[in-house]
């Protein structure tokens, strides 16, 4: 539920709790087809038809049944994170290196390579002397029946998605 919506996608939990679900499918792969075939592209053919899947999913059942606006639900970016950890694998040969580098970096770069579909989320909006980014803005107006507004949040007034020192923080507890 953490990559699903714009609002949700802030500082703390969407750069820790993503990438850490999204690298079990990731090292899965990657183990099987380095074990049994000596392929170091596991990483990268587990993420695309993971995106492809949750491309369909979110226009089919967010767009095709509900009709919330795609840029409210877009996917995250895993690509060149699959990417990453093949390539490390490749060049080690090593389940040690690529456990402790490939893992690290995959949870490095998630926050970068996300950042530029994100960042025209982040701007500020002043909503009836509240000071939002425009991400709250949208997840207070496209109402989720099932999402109390306990779980959201939102702090007013800090700009908590601007980033600030948390992100890294929070990147590197995912690696």
């Amino acid at each position: 539920d953490w990559d699903f919506w714009i609002d949700f996608k802030d500082r703390r939990m969407w750069p820790t709790v993503a990438p850490i679900v999204a690298m079990c499918f990731a090292a899965a792969v990657q183990s099987f087809l380095w074990t049994k075939f000596r392929l170091p592209i596991g990483a990268t053919v587990a993420v695309l038809p993971l995106l492809v899947g949750e491309w369909i999913n979110r226009y089919d059942n967010f767009w095709g049944w509900t009709f919330f606006p795609i840029n409210l639900v877009f996917p995250s970016a895993l690509i060149p994170m699959g990417f990453w950890l093949d390539v490390v694998l490749m060049l080690s040969g090593s389940w040690l290196v690529t456990a402790l580098v490939g893992s690290m970096g995959w949870g490095l770069l998630f926050y970068p390579i996300n950042w530029p579909v994100l960042a025209q989320y982040h701007q500020a909006a002043e909503i009836d002397g509240v000071l939002l980014t425009l991400a709250d803005l949208i997840g207070f107006n496209y109402v989720r029946t099932g999402t109390p507004e306990y779980i959201r949040m939102v702090e007013r007034g800090t700009l908590r998605t601007f980033g600030k020192d948390v992100v890294p923080v929070a990147a590197f507890f995912s690696a």
